[in-house]
């Protein structure tokens, strides 16, 4: 059966309303957590055309902020924040985009920047891959999110920047589920492997098991399920923060996942997919060093994208494995580390659209 809003959408339509009230046909979903249904999802999800889906892209959304503060909904569960540290928080957010973005264009990404507007109130608008992904067969994926405020971030003009420049055949919108205070938050919940079709989440207050049932059967991804937490024993709020999947190797922070049979299983998943593993620590994971992404230029050269700070944490084997298999570029990012909780990944949502010519 059809996952609810996976029809093709009129945007305008659907935008037209608040997001939280868009319609949708409800229908039962089949769970995939540990099991093989999700190749027969991804044969459906692929077959009315070749898509050739790739780990990496060269083409990004960027949300530039008007807002930035230090957003008290979300440090509930988020133990990267620090409370007391906003004062010139979006004048300085501001630059810290911008010298951002500039680095990845000066190496050749292909980055679209849409400015966030002042109403609704949206925070944490810089932080876009937690909202809405983009996928290589013209599926938008939009997701349920934690804090009240974030759920206001879902805004038209974004959605409209992005089809004026690739192609958007189908929106499938899980963000009904904010009814039943269950939560899935985008590329932040979930660290996807795109070729081995693997879908990595730690269970958290924003990383619902459910949802993310529901996500991997109807993207066609089988879901990688664990406990991780930091050393204080709180959950870590985010996968994207203890976990980057390349095309070639894994950055993990293995010493968060406490359950031994868990870590066990991961390290299995991980050396089964192919990909060689650089572990983290997790002091290393507190400076962000699992916050990166791995992207490629317009000639295909990849790059590691990550904050200064996270490459500062890394010790010289680490960067010279990283280094064996793409270059590294860095940015500082601490004035959005500190208050947002995020870091260098959480800033980059990845389109895998296919370009409109």
């Amino acid at each position: 059966m059809p996952h609810p809003g996976s029809r093709i959408p009129n945007l305008a339509s659907y935008f037209s309303h608040p997001v939280s009230s868009a319609p949708h046909l409800r229908t039962k979903s089949l769970y995939c957590v540990f099991n093989n249904l999700h190749l027969m999802a991804f044969l459906n999800f692929s077959k009315s055309k070749v898509v050739t889906v790739m780990q990496t892209t060269s083409r990004l959304l960027m949300i530039r902020p008007v807002n930035f503060t230090f957003n008290a909904e979300t440090a509930v569960n988020n133990a990267f924040q620090v409370a007391g540290k906003d004062g010139d928080a979006q004048e300085n957010a501001a630059k810290e985009f911008d010298d951002f973005v500039n680095v990845l264009t000066a190496n050749g990404v292909d980055v679209t920047v849409v400015n966030d507007t002042p109403e609704p109130y949206t925070p944490d608008s810089i932080f876009p891959n937690n909202w809405i992904s983009f996928h290589s067969n013209g599926t938008v994926c939009l997701y349920p999110m934690y804090a009240s405020n974030r759920r206001q971030e879902r805004k038209q003009h974004v959605i409209e920047a992005i089809s004026s420049k690739f192609k958007i055949t189908k929106l499938i919108d899980f963000s009904y589920y904010e009814n039943e205070n269950q939560f899935l938050e985008g590329t932040g919940s979930v660290v996807l492997d795109r070729e081995e079709r693997l879908a990595y989440a730690c269970i958290s207050p924003r990383t619902d098991k459910k949802v993310l049932q529901d996500f991997c059967k109807t993207m066609g991804y089988k879901g990688i399920v664990f406990n991780a937490v930091d050393e204080n024993k709180n959950q870590i709020y985010h996968t994207n923060v203890m976990m980057c999947v390349t095309e070639r190797y894994v950055i993990v922070c293995l010493d968060a996942l406490s359950v031994r049979d868990e870590k066990e299983e991961l390290i299995d998943v991980i050396k089964d997919s192919g990909k060689k593993i650089i572990e983290i620590t997790l002091e290393q994971m507190n400076h962000f060093a699992g916050n990166m992404l791995q992207v490629k230029n317009n000639v295909g050269e990849k790059l590691l994208v990550m904050s200064t700070q996270a490459y500062e944490s890394l010790s010289e084997g680490q960067i010279k494995k990283i280094s064996q298999y793409n270059k590294i570029i860095h940015s500082k990012l601490k004035t959005i580390e500190i208050n947002g909780g995020g870091s260098a990944r959480c800033m980059m949502a990845e389109v895998f659209l296919p370009e409109k010519i």
